[in-house]
């Protein structure tokens, strides 16, 4: 499998976990990109006619893309236990957290285009200010609603909640979001031991 990839991207990272998760980042073969809204990579366009990452071409030619949809794909290659309950109401539990953590992502995503590749004169700060308060409002809603949803063992759920915080940590490091999220903190604390976080960190 070849997957297009960006160290920076929380998206990509989100897959990578999941992959070193249940052994088969080995499998996977990592194909450098540069891709943004204003300069796409054509070599991804030709996949993937968003031009986004991450993008995975299996082994057959069959194309993937998005991170939900590629994640769900490598949860179907293993034997061990699903990082997505098969069924009931925890299925969709754990679905909606991962939404959340993609929600985190796309908004920190989109203000970091925002205020790194748009020029100063063209910013809209009350734009800006909209797409950070989308963070906090998540990131308050999981310390008060959806902690133990995160639990100790990782699922899709709280793979995407980690790499947002992780992204957070590495785009906006002084944003603090740690202050007056106590539960949030420690389970991140926790999770960031993993051999799965370690080995995807962006450099």
């Amino acid at each position: 499998m070849k997957l297009w990839y960006s160290p920076a991207s929380p998206f990509v990272r989100k897959c990578l976990i999941v992959a070193h998760e249940r052994d088969l980042a080995d499998r996977i073969e990592i194909m450098d990109a540069s891709a943004n809204v204003v300069d796409p990579d054509m070599r991804i366009v030709q996949s993937n006619p968003a031009g986004k990452i991450p993008t995975m071409v299996l082994e057959d030619g069959q194309v993937l893309f998005d991170s939900r949809v590629i994640c769900a794909y490598l949860d179907t290659l293993h034997n061990g236990k699903k990082l997505m309950p098969r069924s009931g109401a925890k299925r969709f539990e754990i679905m909606t957290l991962e939404a959340l953590g993609d929600g985190i992502m796309d908004a920190a995503v989109n203000n970091r285009y925002e205020t790194a590749l748009r020029p100063p004169e063209y910013r809209w700060k009350a734009w800006s200010d909209g797409q950070m308060g989308k963070v906090m409002a998540s990131l308050d809603q999981i310390e008060e609603r959806w902690i133990k949803c995160l639990g100790r063992n990782p699922n899709m759920g709280s793979i995407a909640v980690a790499a947002a915080l992780g992204y957070l940590g590495f785009r906006y490091p002084d944003l603090n979001w740690m202050r007056g999220r106590p539960k949030l903190t420690r389970w991140f604390r926790r999770f960031n031991e993993r051999p799965s976080f370690q080995a995807t960190e962006p450099e």
